[in-house]
């Protein structure tokens, strides 16, 4: 990468009317934002559709977009819903926080009447689509509309016959459910669709997109339900072991995360290609990829199933290199940015270095040690510094949670932090001045808000992914400030 910048925020995060962000004019008014402030990526979390904890890395394919992106106002301007459609519904009474209870009952309200005068239009569009993308939709949409006729209960509480994917329970859900299906595909189409005339609109305007793969997929998915063979299940379909992380300082009995383990020995003798195609899929809607939980390749942590803690888990060794070189062989030199945070071996670090991806600097982790990794001066130019990640606390959270350690103190020196500068703006300096090639802030620290603004607080379940930025915030005087720091450390 050249040495450039850019700012980390999801599309649930920009402003706007009808409860989430979407592809519409805001998202098209964040990247005049980014252009105008000297920046050349945006960084956004993964873009499939979430369920139950409304997490971004639980989804219910790896392949399949969120529908709640959907803009409402561009499906008016095709003539697909009518203003009053969409205006009058309660979408969360709060414009800086999501709703994703309001948005699951009255966004899928309208994006149905949207399906139904569609009816007609788009025809070869449609089938167009779903021939390019027949190896998961087919799944996808079949998954989707069984969950809805078992009143979206998971699927290993289906009926056994179509749970087992029966070939006559296949056929007849199939025929029985052929309009349900019809609707799946059709909303997929247009997700797909806006977010890549928005990802055009950003890439003519030298904007890249950094998107994101979990390591990992989750437990109710079209994945699992459609490819058993690929994770670690026993003959009734259920987990034998599932995904976590060991106990550390931060938490006394380890992160049960519950996905699924893959079935590795498996997929490589199908030559890795479920992981191929879901690594080339991405490519095709960013520019750079982010694998989350990188160091899951190396060993992973693996607990049995039914366990109400991670603590009795066991590391077990991954694919490593192996699976990159498929990866190279089949897809060439591709952009990845290697997760590599929490417990690092030396292994794992061989590993990240044998692939030649970059891998992540968090300066809030800086200052707990003599002469951590994570402070400026230790960076290597291969690296992707940030001021925080959406699993940490804002820097202003942070700051005003540790007043008076030694832990702040090192940071207030080390940075020079003056309230007369910002706090945050200290940070961002922190970074922008590093020799990193690639330095992010996130919207929020850009923002200088507190605790309230943080998108996630790990293992925990609800209340988390919500947070919105106003839109007067996102403004001109705020694009020339970051741009003047921007080129003052030669970042444009």
């Amino acid at each position: 990468m050249e040495r450039s910048s850019g700012i980390l925020m999801h599309v649930s995060s920009l402003p706007g009317r009808y409860g989430i962000g979407t592809f519409g004019r805001q998202a098209f008014a964040f990247a005049d934002f980014l252009k105008k402030s000297g920046q050349k990526y945006w960084q956004i979390l993964p873009l499939g559709q979430t369920g139950y904890g409304d997490s971004p890395y639980q989804c219910f394919s790896a392949f399949a977009g969120n529908p709640y992106f959907i803009d409402f106002e561009l499906l008016e301007e095709e003539g697909l819903l009518k203003k009053e459609d969409y205006t009058n519904l309660d979408y969360g009474l709060d414009d800086e926080k999501v709703d994703y209870y309001k948005l699951f009952i009255n966004k899928n309200k309208v994006l149905r009447i949207a399906y139904k005068n569609s009816i007609g239009k788009y025809k070869e569009e449609i089938e167009e689509f779903r021939v390019k993308n027949s190896f998961w939709l087919e799944d996808y949409a079949l998954y989707m509309s069984v969950k809805k006729h078992f009143n979206l209960v998971s699927w290993y509480d289906w009926d056994e016959d179509i749970r087992l994917r029966k070939p006559d329970a296949m056929k007849y859900y199939k025929e029985t459910l052929k309009d349900e299906i019809e609707y799946y595909v059709f909303i997929q189409y247009l997700f797909f669709k806006q977010w890549n005339n928005l990802k055009d609109y950003c890439n003519e305007n030298n904007i890249r997109i950094i998107g994101d793969i979990p390591i990992y997929v989750a437990e109710d998915s079209a994945d699992v339900w459609g490819n058993p063979r690929y994770f670690n299940l026993d003959k009734s379909m259920k987990p034998i072991t599932v995904a976590g992380c060991p106990p550390d300082a931060f938490s006394t009995t380890g992160q049960l995360w519950g996905n699924p383990i893959y079935n590795w020995k498996s997929i490589k003798e199908d030559n890795y290609s479920w992981w191929i195609d879901r690594v080339r899929e991405s490519f095709k809607i960013y520019d750079v990829v982010r694998i989350d939980h990188f160091r899951g390749f190396e060993s992973y942590w693996e607990v049995p199933y039914g366990d109400k803690t991670a603590e009795n888990g066991k590391w077990t060794k991954g694919p490593g290199i192996d699976l990159f070189k498929a990866i190279k062989d089949k897809l060439g030199d591709v952009e990845i940015i290697a997760e590599d945070l929490g417990f690092m071996t030396k292994e794992v670090i061989d590993l990240r270095d044998s692939t030649g991806f970059p891998g992540m600097k968090i300066l809030q982790f800086a200052f707990g040690g003599e002469d951590s990794g994570d402070l400026p001066h230790n960076y290597p130019v291969n690296s992707i510094a940030y001021t925080g990640t959406h699993d940490n606390d804002t820097v202003m959270g942070w700051y005003n949670s540790l007043e008076g350690s030694k832990e702040l103190n090192k940071a207030k020196k080390y940075l020079n932090l003056t309230y007369e500068e910002g706090i945050t703006r200290g940070f961002i300096r922190g970074i922008w001045g590093s020799t990193a090639s690639l330095a992010i802030t996130t919207m929020q620290d850009l923002l200088c808000l507190g605790k309230e603004a943080r998108m996630n607080f790990p293992s925990t379940l609800g209340g988390n992914w919500t947070w919105r930025a106003k839109e007067s915030d996102i403004n001109d005087k705020l694009a020339k400030e970051l741009y003047e720091i921007t080129k003052l450390y030669n970042r444009c």
